[in-house]
């Protein structure tokens, strides 16, 4: 049974990381461009400044792929992947979750599990470390940046069990309602409190010691020695935007993925449901029927 489910999530999570993939090709694409532009305009900016100063210009890197293969096969490539990975641990959590939650209808169960999967996994990292597009972020801090987002990614969903876990227990004294409401109430707090705990990208110790303290590592404007803005700080119109949509994608994606599995779970777990819609071999057709 868990291989099937497996099978049937690894499915739904390719469709739901194709629709995502079209969705942020057609939306999200364009942030990522003009980002991209940003960033080597204030590379020009930074080199003349250099220059000025009588520094030698450092070496451009090359590009090892071009932005029509980056924007269109290598998002693509990407996006359907993370669907598949992530249709592969949606359908083990359903596995994990069927007969023990409840009598809940197999596809109502989908659509709760891909709603856990998009809190615990995306939106509540997100609410304490978003996304950026490129050109925010300095090459010292990736290894630091990438831990804390992991470890921000490993406590939402490991309190998002303990919350599912503590609603359980909570249930039989208090009903469903209450249940829900105070096991909701414990994630939010212990989330908060780990929010609270772990630092802002912008006070890692590298970024401290070369820009001072920051809350984001947002470029800010950028001066010249006597203090003149030389080349604006980052966009905040593109910043905006490109979080917008990548909160719209994964939000598609996730919500692909639960309404792809939903009907397939259901005809795995009720196959009786599937053939009862069907008129048996003597039964006539109702009136009216073509």
């Amino acid at each position: 049974m868990e291989k099937r489910f497996i099978l049937r999530g690894v499915l739904a999570g390719a469709v739901a990381g194709l629709l995502a993939f079209v969705f942020a090709r057609i939306f999200a694409e364009p942030q990522i461009a003009k980002a991209i532009d940003y960033e080597s305009g204030r590379d020009a900016a930074q080199e003349a400044l250099d220059k000025a100063a009588g520094m030698a210009p450092g070496a451009a890197e090359p590009e090892l792929f071009s932005r029509t293969i980056q924007a269109d096969v290598g998002i693509g490539v990407g996006m359907v992947f993370f669907g598949i990975a992530m249709g592969a641990l949606f359908a083990v959590a359903y596995a994990i979750c069927v007969g023990r939650v409840g009598k809940l209808r197999p596809r109502n169960l989908a659509l709760l599990v891909a709603l856990g999967g998009f809190l615990g996994m995306y939106l509540v990292p997100f609410l304490k470390y978003p996304a950026n597009p490129p050109a925010i972020g300095h090459e010292d801090t990736i290894r630091d940046r990438s831990n804390l987002y992991l470890l921000m990614v490993l406590c939402s969903v490991v309190f998002l069990v303990g919350a599912v876990w503590l609603g359980k227990r909570l249930q039989a004294r208090f009903g469903n309602w209450n249940a829900v409401l105070l096991a909701g109430a414990a994630y939010a707090v212990v989330i908060g409190i780990v929010m609270a705990v772990l630092p802002q990208f912008g006070e890692l110790s590298a970024n401290v010691k070369e820009y001072g303290h920051h809350a984001t590592e947002t470029p800010l404007p950028l001066t010249d020695a006597k203090g003149t803005i030389v080349f604006p700080g980052f966009p905040a119109d593109v910043l905006f935007s490109f979080r917008f949509y990548s909160l719209a994608a994964q939000a598609l994606l996730w919500g692909a993925l639960g309404l792809v599995f939903a009907p397939m779970a259901e005809r795995l777990l009720d196959p009786a449901a599937r053939t009862s819609a069907r008129p048996a071999p003597n039964q006539p057709e109702p009136v009216g029927a073509a």
